[in-house]
């Protein structure tokens, strides 16, 4: 009996080794896309530290997976988005994340290379603006108030290309995911870029941007999860983490204006 005991025992040791450590109550993960989102988190990390908990982030290059795994509970809350995105991820997947707070703006722009006004663009030029349902309206939006094309209801959050009533230079148009849009700006005439990967590919949006949305811009960056960590005193942490003086102080300095606090 003692010899069949023995290798048991060593067997259930090895089982423990090999099973995956439990997350501790005080650590919170958060999904971010890297510029700015993650940067201002490394403001936050040592904020949160002194007050008890423990906050990894998980980088993603794309706006689609930092949902998707909030969702599917691999990953407590995310920090990239702006709340029409939310409302359209939502409608299209039947999903129910929701804002919990709002942290900042980035103003979007138009960007070429080509040319160095919108006037100057020629008739027929090539524009590329994000394919999401958001971030493609919000790129005709911004043309529309610019005055180079005119939409049905400027005020529409959805609007898409359908909407457009007026197009005198007879741009054509093409849609691509967003963070392919500064990859191409070399090989288009206008393209109209979400002010994360704009400032990742190098692009100062204050200076280099030909069109770009002002400080009323309605499309602020929100600290989105899921209904039941709403109250979840980590994230209360988070949120006052994020919207203290020290990361107000920061996204100003930091950013120059292509970043905006919304607090």
């Amino acid at each position: 009996m003692k010899k069949l005991l023995l290798p048991l025992s060593l067997l259930l040791l090895a089982l423990a080794a090999c099973k995956p450590a439990a997350k501790s109550d005080d650590t919170l993960t958060i999904a971010a896309t890297a510029v700015p989102h993650a940067e201002i988190l490394e403001v936050v990390k040592p904020l949160l530290a002194k007050d008890g908990v423990k906050l990894e982030v998980r980088v993603f290059n794309d706006y689609v997976q930092p949902n998707d795994q909030v969702v599917q509970g691999q990953i407590d809350v995310n920090y990239f988005q702006t709340e029409p995105y939310l409302k359209a991820y939502n409608q299209d997947r039947g999903t129910k994340l929701e804002t919990y707070i709002g942290v900042h703006i980035e103003p979007f722009g138009a960007y070429s290379r080509r040319y160095k006004s919108l006037d100057a663009l020629p008739a027929g030029a090539d524009v590329v603006i994000p394919n999401d349902p958001s971030n493609n309206s919000r790129a005709l939006i911004l043309l529309h108030r610019a005055g180079v094309i005119q939409l049905k209801d400027p005020s529409n959050q959805m609007a898409t290309l359908r909407d457009i009533t007026a197009n005198p230079k007879q741009l054509k148009f093409r849609e691509l995911d967003a963070a392919m849009l500064p990859r191409v700006l070399d090989q288009v005439d206008l393209a109209l870029i979400n002010t994360n990967y704009a400032l990742d590919a190098g692009l100062q949006p204050t200076r280099d941007a030909l069109a770009i949305e002002d400080v009323k811009s309605p499309y602020v960056n929100f600290l989105v999860g899921r209904p039941d960590l709403r109250d979840d005193p980590r994230v209360k942490k988070l949120e006052a983490a994020l919207t203290s003086p020290a990361v107000r102080e920061f996204i100003q300095k930091k950013y120059q204006g292509a970043v905006l606090p919304a607090f």
